[in-house]
């Protein structure tokens, strides 16, 4: 039997104009947007549609992009019959899975990763840490050569051949240079402004912990995937500390479109701007269907390209 996974990306996917025409044209996205303006104290439209240096600042960024993704989700559920059977989201874009699932509501959603993205902007000073994504080198080989430079760790095992390290700026550099001499083919520091999903950002997961002690969690109605472990989460106790413990570790997104592949996903439908997540299925694997829904047209291609 056919599955379906939603799928939803995390920051560095943003562009400015993202989301316009569902905001636009469809009330239900309209009403996300609106709503998170009220929530939040400021213009989500302005912010996501107009071009300006907030959006990629990440206390901007986070509450930007989850607005925007579940927006389109919800317009995707009610314009068509498409419904997932899990959900799973890359880094930020774990809180959409979690709206997707039922555990959280939207407001929850956004407002939680409005306080995340201030956290995490505010736990390192610029400059005392970094980011570099490696490529054509695998995991394990990664995982080798860094193991004895303190201060760096892998950050996101995105896809085969690309896998993101965080930590300190002179670890990071000095396991650039390591990975170089070991195989890597290239080395690229990526325009960030903390190292995210590193042990320097401990404390701005406990911070999160203390955020989200209000907030409500639901059973899943479906599973949702979590990146610190790269498995279906059922169980609304293990989502508070998945949350806390993901803003510091490691985003296990090869290893869970694998399990939902395993489980027998054959369909996966990303949800937000870009197309980043479907790349990296593809270099997963070329045996699923990967669909994009980032505008209005693309409901329908959609629908018409799945068995609902």
């Amino acid at each position: 039997m056919s599955k379906a996974a939603f799928i939803f990306p995390g920051q560095g996917a943003q562009t400015a104009g993202m989301g316009r025409d569902f905001y636009e044209q469809m009330g239900t996205a309209k009403k996300v947007y609106d709503t998170a303006s009220e929530l939040l104290g400021f213009s989500l439209p302005e912010l996501c549609f107009e071009k300006n240096d907030r959006l990629d600042i990440t206390e901007y960024t986070q509450a930007a992009m989850v607005t925007t993704s579940i927006a389109m989700m919800r317009v995707l559920l009610e314009e068509t019959t498409l419904r997932p059977d899990v959900a799973a989201g890359l880094s930020l874009g774990e809180y959409c899975a979690l709206a997707a699932a039922g555990v959280m509501s939207d407001e929850d959603a956004i407002t939680t990763v409005r306080q995340r993205g201030i956290l995490m902007q505010e736990a390192v000073p610029t400059g005392i840490g970094s980011m570099a994504a490696v490529l054509a080198m695998d995991g394990e080989a990664i995982e080798k050569i860094i193991a004895d430079i303190e201060g760096v760790q892998i950050a996101n095992y995105n896809c085969p051949g690309q896998i993101v390290i965080s930590g300190k700026k002179e670890a990071v550099e000095l396991a650039a240079g390591k990975l170089k001499e070991g195989g890597a083919k290239r080395v690229i520091p990526l325009n960030v402004s903390g190292p995210f999903h590193s042990r320097m950002l401990t404390e701005a997961g406990e911070k999160l912990g203390r955020v989200l002690e209000p907030i409500k969690i639901n059973t899943p109605v479906i599973p949702y995937v979590a990146n610190v472990t790269a498995s279906y989460v059922t169980d609304a106790a293990m989502v508070k500390p998945l949350l806390m413990k993901q803003v510091y570790s490691s985003v296990r997104w090869h290893q869970s479109v694998e399990a939902m592949i395993a489980d027998g996903v054959d369909t996966f439908v990303e949800i937000g701007p870009g197309r980043t997540l479907s790349g990296f299925i593809k270099k997963i694997t070329r045996d699923v269907k990967v669909f994009n829904i980032e505008k209005i047209e693309d409901l329908e291609k959609v629908a018409g390209g799945m068995v609902c």
